[in-house]
């Protein structure tokens, strides 16, 4: 395997002053005193990434991340040492970097392939995909000065995934696309990935860190302080996260006194009884848009829509740790199906399962005879116990055809029917080493 990245002492150095004046001083004084020091954003790194690995890198704000990756980028010139790069490098770095604001979004398009090497023709091949995949409708014909920060976010990432790089490296700046897009850039990333593209993501969230790439650098002061694989460097970096965060605040420790309250249901119990046809349609036009994504089936049944209700019927995106939800599933037969089945995934950012249920878990609770035209409700009761994160719910409906075998015959399929963001009073379950939390009867007793 290729070395497609290689550094040696690698060090960025800029001048600090402590007034404005003094950078005048220093260059016209006629002996050169120096009102100056020097900051060490980068201070004598080396390291190499082969072709198609795909590396995390983590650390504090300041730790020389950013300023790293523009050196590889080639924004900056380093201070010292030597940088080898090997391969087309597409990468978003910034919002808008690389954009001309007058142009419009398909013009851009074409420009960034060119920047990157590719003919019109290659471009010409490759523009629905791009435009397919940012997803932001007419905006595309209008001139990116007029995006919003989600708008730049969901272009960027567009042009520089169908452009074929040979490293592609990510900066933070999918924390401003929506949840959903989110998802699908992590999936584009992980199928890049494994079509042998060399990966840098650079990333608060270390979960996401850890499920993507195989080996981490940890940063600090500008130096890379270890260098293994990516779950043993985000262990050492959450331990560094815990020991800096202290006290609960005063905000903290009030919602926290106040969970009880927030669980107990005051509103109205929810009464699975008392709906209304309109209600079924709430939130619908989200949830159709959102289907469109990798769905897949027969479509001899199909979801009409999924909702996510507190215990008032109401729908939220946000759910407080320890609340009890209802996922609804409103399902359409289109034909006769003897006997259907139903289940969910939830799916943490980077789409992995952690939790699956299906009809067969309960009493196999099943649709008998659904016939064509016939709509049904199908409600689960949960309570969320998950780490402080975003997370998606995959639904499915399917027809056994062999219960020995597990074989069944897929009539929906939605990977993102429905997105939720878990909240929680206690900081320290956002750093945790697990995602769900499992409930334990627990018992400590003394025995001398």
């Amino acid at each position: 395997m290729s070395v497609a990245i290689k550094a040696e002492h690698l060090t960025k150095i800029y001048k600090i002053y402590d007034k404005d004046i003094d950078r005048l001083k220093e260059t016209f004084h006629p002996f050169h005193k120096r009102y100056s020091r020097d900051f060490y954003a980068l201070n004598d790194i080396s390291f190499e990434i082969r072709r198609g690995e795909n590396i995390g890198l983590v650390g504090k704000n300041g730790a020389g991340k950013s300023t790293l990756l523009k050196i590889i980028t080639g924004v900056l010139t380093p201070s010292g040492g030597s940088l080898e790069v090997n391969g087309r490098i597409a990468s978003l770095l910034e919002l808008g970097a690389g954009f001309n604001p007058e142009m419009t979004g398909v013009e851009n398009i074409y420009m960034n392939g060119l920047l990157i090497g590719h003919s019109r023709e290659v471009m010409d091949a490759k523009i629905d995909d791009i435009i397919a995949f940012a997803d932001i409708g007419d905006f595309i014909n209008q001139p990116v000065k007029t995006y919003s920060s989600g708008m730049f976010a969901r272009l960027a990432f567009a042009v520089n995934a169908f452009v074929e790089p040979d490293i592609l490296i990510v900066d933070e700046a999918l924390s401003v696309g929506d949840a959903f897009f989110q998802s699908k850039c992590m999936d584009k990333m992980r199928s890049m990935i494994q079509g042998g593209v060399t990966v840098i993501f650079v990333s608060h969230d270390t979960f996401a860190v850890k499920n993507l790439c195989e080996r981490a650098f940890l940063m600090q002061n500008g130096k890379i302080l270890m260098d293994a694989p990516a779950k043993e460097v985000v262990e050492v970096y959450r331990n560094m996260l815990v020991e800096s965060r202290g006290e609960l605040t005063g905000a903290q420790a009030q919602f926290q006194n106040n969970l009880a309250d927030n669980l107990r249901g005051d509103k109205k119990n929810f009464d699975e009884e008392n709906f209304s046809v309109e209600s079924l349609e709430r939130g619908k036009d989200i949830f159709m848009k959102n289907a469109t994504y990798q769905r897949g089936g027969d479509g001899r049944a199909v979801f009409e829509n999924v909702q996510l209700l507190d215990l008032s019927g109401e729908l939220i995106n946000e759910v407080i740790f320890g609340q009890e939800v209802i996922l609804r599933m409103i399902v359409r037969f289109k034909k006769y199906i003897p006997f259907l089945g139903m289940g969910y995934h939830i799916r943490n950012a980077t789409g992995i399962d952690l939790v699956y249920t299906d009809s067969r878990f309960n009493d196999t609770k099943a649709i008998v005879d659904g016939n064509a035209g016939e709509v049904y409700v199908i409600d689960w009761k949960f309570k969320v116990e998950l780490r402080q994160e975003l997370y998606d719910i995959a639904c499915v409906i399917s027809s056994p055809v062999d219960e020995t075998l597990s074989s069944v015959e897929m009539c929906d399929f939605v990977p993102c029917a429905v997105q939720f963001q878990v909240v929680s009073p206690n900081p320290y379950l956002s750093l945790s080493g697990g995602y769900v939390h499992w409930h334990n009867d627990l018992t400590v007793r003394r025995v001398n």
